[in-house]
């Protein structure tokens, strides 16, 4: 069958699923998205204003490659919409020269030519006096990195889906996919529908939706909080985004806005969630104590006090990298799940890929380390 005439579902209309359904119905597939509330909402891990993009890669120089798709569906997404969806200030990764994941980034740099600039502890002192290094660190500038606009990207690209003909049910969860022969049945409280092939994208709902999974997906409750700046260095000419890997793995965007600088942490350090749909949105006390030792120790002219705090959902795998293929034994149900926590950058990749996977059975793209495909363990 022909990708035109190709009928495919897009379970969940999120950070994946809006991007997988432009790609689809860019590609001329009768496209019909699916989402437990619409996209672009508040419940999952698509949100916060800001997320970051950068070309280096810490956790595994195979991802560069993607990146480099992703940056050019990024500029492809924009000039279509004519909406700004990514801007290209930069981003600091700050750790110990020694260390395995700065290493890593080094290494991404090296093997892929990436525009880039090291910083000694000096020039880093004056081009961006925001920022305190440790004896041993090391700053790279990813000069092909920046913000990108979550809450708006999503609903971008699904509404983009739609000009292009798809078709999006809102506030209609998905109860039950079923392989059938020759494709895929999807249900919902309103009756079921059959499709050639679906893409599943069901973000921290994955267990509930597909309780089956030999892999474990954990989901983690992870919390935002934005802090203002006593001086205007967060706000010059240039503005960086930051990642720190040590001794605390923490992240940083300057608002949109030029108002605030928004702070998240690593996977270690964000709690399991529980039921999805019962997630504790009060962020206590307690657990502003470690921006405060951040903000002391490396950012210190941000105030200790935040202005805003946001909880949110993200899916873990025990090795980081996300499941991104067919279920096991069905070729027609492609997943899309457990990004880690840096899944969004690389959204308009996976999109792309999923489509490949639906229409085609196959990617040209190197996905092999993160396929489902003969994956034992997640």
């Amino acid at each position: 069958m022909s990708a035109a005439r190709k009928r495919v579902a897009v379970v969940g209309v999120g950070t994946m699923g809006s991007q997988a359904a432009w790609r689809l119905a860019a590609r001329g597939a009768e496209v019909v998205g699916y989402d437990r509330y619409a996209p672009g909402h508040d419940r999952s891990a698509a949100g916060g204003e800001s997320r970051i993009f950068r070309s280096a890669h810490f956790e595994d120089s195979r991802y560069v490659p993607l990146l480099k798709h992703a940056d050019s569906l990024w500029e492809q997404l924009q000039q279509e919409t004519g909406r700004e969806l990514r801007r290209l200030t930069g981003c600091l990764l700050m750790g110990p020269t020694e260390q395995q994941q700065m290493a890593t980034v080094l290494r991404s740099i090296a093997e892929h030519g990436l525009d880039h600039e090291v910083l000694d502890a000096e020039s880093l002192a004056k081009r961006f006096p925001q920022y305190r290094l440790e004896d041993g660190d090391v700053a790279v500038l990813d000069r092909r990195a920046g913000l990108i606009r979550p809450e708006l990207t999503v609903q971008t690209a699904a509404r983009r889906a739609e000009q292009l003909g798809a078709v999006i049910h809102r506030y209609t969860p998905i109860r039950e996919i079923t392989p059938v022969s020759g494709g895929v049945e999807v249900r919902t409280d309103a009756g079921s529908e059959r499709f050639d092939a679906a893409v599943v994208t069901p973000g921290p709902w994955i267990n509930d939706l597909l309780p089956g999974l030999p892999w474990e997906v954990q989901i983690r409750r992870v919390v935002s909080a934005w802090f203002v700046p006593t001086t205007d260095a967060w706000f010059g000419e240039e503005r960086p985004a930051f990642i720190r890997t040590s001794p605390t793995h923490c992240y940083g965007l300057p608002s949109p806005d030029g108002v605030s600088v928004k702070l998240g942490l690593s996977q270690a350090l964000h709690k399991p969630a529980g039921d999805p749909n019962q997630l504790d949105r009060t962020v206590q006390p307690e657990e502003l104590e470690i921006y405060a030792d951040l903000i002391g120790r490396y950012i210190p002219d941000l105030s200790p006090d935040p202005t805003r705090l946001a909880v949110y959902m993200e899916g873990y795998t025990d090795s980081t990298r996300p499941l991104v293929g067919p279920l096991p034994g069905t070729e027609n149900v492609i997943l899309l799940a457990g990004f880690s926590g840096h899944g969004f950058k690389l959204s308009p990749a996976f999109g792309d890929i999923a489509a490949d996977l639906a229409l085609d059975g196959s990617s040209p793209q190197p996905i092999d380390f993160v396929s489902t495909l003969d994956r034992t363990a997640a």
